[in-house]
């Protein structure tokens, strides 16, 4: 147990110190980055990675990794998990030759789907668009190499590597652009660096875990089981990608030459941010399988996820809060200074694509509950249904308002998720879900609005722009919201609990 919570304390350390460099990294390297290659390079890049993620649906078998190594973990039995591993890779080897199918026969009709590309412009995605494509290929069947050290709650390892992959590859790129290369070895080392990854995680599994993937082993029955667990996985990573994924690809098809190329920029640089966002509202999520399938072995357990629910819940909406909150009252400054005038539209795109995500990030210990209990069929049906609206209202949007458009199709699509899992939790999980918008919304809410107030005031007094200058009101703005998260969000336990957490942490010091 100790052990197990050294694990997740650093582990949630290092995962925000990853967020931290990646930000931090991306804030300064992005607009340089896109200087140096050109925005319609950078729409190139955006737009080929969008397409071959498309179709690098893993049928579902990463959950299902996590999920019977968790269970298989729990029982104390190695010898299964060693059988499932094996049998895992088989279904990846499978997986794997049917993407190189779809993605050759994409080639082959690229020039007839991308009519809003240039000569040029194609002549260069048909490049980008086999070096991403053939590094996808050899990524896909380690996908799961995540999941196995989330398993077995080698969180510190996975996340130092996670830290150097973001660092060598900038300092690779950086060094290559130096050097007078451009979007070609962008790419390049951005794969390599991914195959350097994988190499790193293999060595981890096998040094510092007992798995030993027995390659022989095939049972008919559990392939059936995991394909009807792993096969409603795969329909919601589906309707996954019918949102940010497939996006730059409608705008690449619907939008005139002139404009297509840097919408998709400009969405790219939406898509930076929203995933900056997501990394940091849900850093410690796949840190709970293992805890939450411990929870379903034994007895009462919806009563002993609510605390679990409820803490993470606040943490997350806080979090969701002060991003959403803060990027609503300083993003259009923080665009203009770091990307320019040309990217303005972003401000706007990003706050459709975030804010919705105050109300669903904050379930996700409750969407874990979902994978533990093999009720992924209802997460799979509510997936492709916004996926599905997404695609259909992008269509229209993305033609009628470009990029913007495209972003308020997903706001829509996110909103009616956020709405219906609230339904899901009540009725399956049986979780008292008013008890938990009570504690968890309307307890914080306040704290949105003070703080909007607050932001309000500065940006009315404080009107010069400039990188000090905004910095300043950053840091005014997280201040108040953290004063106010103490003395509104936090209840006199909680509040004790941290004292205590700060006391010990001094004394081992």
């Amino acid at each position: 147990m100790g052990n197990t919570k050294k694990q997740i304390g650093i582990g949630a350390i290092l995962s925000y110190l990853a967020i931290i460099i990646n930000i931090v990294a991306g804030l300064l390297y992005t607009p340089w980055m896109v200087d140096k290659i050109g925005k319609s390079e950078y729409g190139l890049y955006t737009l080929a990675h969008s397409l071959i993620t498309l179709f690098l649906v893993d049928f579902g078998l990463s959950a299902a990794a996590t999920r019977y190594i968790s269970k298989y973990l729990a029982e104390k039995n190695q010898e299964k998990v060693n059988n499932f591993m094996g049998l895992l890779y088989k279904l990846y080897l499978a997986i794997d030759l049917l993407v190189f199918v779809a993605l050759f026969i994409i080639f082959l009709f690229i020039e007839k789907i991308y009519t809003g590309l240039t000569a040029n412009e194609m002549a260069q995605f048909k490049v980008v668009f086999i070096i991403i494509g053939v590094y996808s290929l050899i990524n896909l069947p380690f996908i799961s190499l995540n999941g196995v050290l989330t398993a077995y709650e080698k969180f510190i390892q996975l996340k130092i590597v996670d830290i150097l992959h973001k660092l060598f590859t900038i300092i690779f790129i950086v060094i290559a652009l130096l050097m007078g290369h451009g979007l070609y070895a962008l790419v390049i080392l951005t794969a390599l660096t991914g195959v350097l990854t994988i190499v790193a995680k293999l060595v981890i599994i096998r040094r510092k875990t007992p798995v030993r993937t027995n390659f022989a082993f095939y049972d008919k029955k559990l392939l059936k089981d995991v394909f009807s667990f792993s096969i409603w996985t795969m329909v919601a990573l589906i309707g996954q990608r019918l949102v940010f994924n497939i996006t730059p690809s409608i705008l690449g098809i619907v939008l005139q030459p002139t404009v297509a190329t840097l919408a998709i920029a400009v969405f790219g640089v939406v898509t930076t941010i929203e995933g900056y966002a997501y990394t940091i509202t849900t850093a410690i999520n796949g840190m709970f399988m293992p805890k939450i399938s411990r929870i379903y072995t034994e007895e009462n357990a919806e009563d002993k996820l609510m605390p679990l629910m409820v803490k993470v819940g606040k943490f997350q909406f806080l979090l969701n809060g002060l991003v959403s909150v803060g990027f609503f009252l300083l993003g259009r400054q923080f665009i203009l200074l770091w990307m320019g005038e040309a990217y303005i539209d972003a401000y706007l795109g990003i706050l459709l694509v975030i804010v919705p995500s105050i109300f669903y990030n904050c379930l996700q210990v409750a969407n874990t509950a979902l994978i533990v209990n093999k009720r992924v069929k209802e997460q799979a049906i509510v997936t492709i249904a916004y996926g599905v609206i997404n695609l259909i209202l992008s269509v229209f949007l993305s033609k009628q308002f470009g990029v913007l458009g495209a972003c308020f199709s997903i706001f829509i699509a996110y909103m009616i998720r956020a709405i219906v899992y609230h339904i899901l939790h009540k009725k399956i999980l049986k979780i008292k879900i008013w008890y938990f918008i009570k504690h968890c919304y309307l307890r914080l809410l306040p704290i949105i609005i003070l703080t909007l107030c607050f932001g309000f005031a500065i940006n009315y007094f404080i009107s010069d722009a400039g990188w000090l200058i905004f910095a300043l009101k950053v840091v005014l703005i997280v201040v108040f919201y953290g004063l106010c998260t103490i003395l509104i969000g936090l209840n006199k336990q909680e509040i004790i609990n941290i004292k205590n957490m700060i006391i010990n942490k001094l004394r081992r010091k």
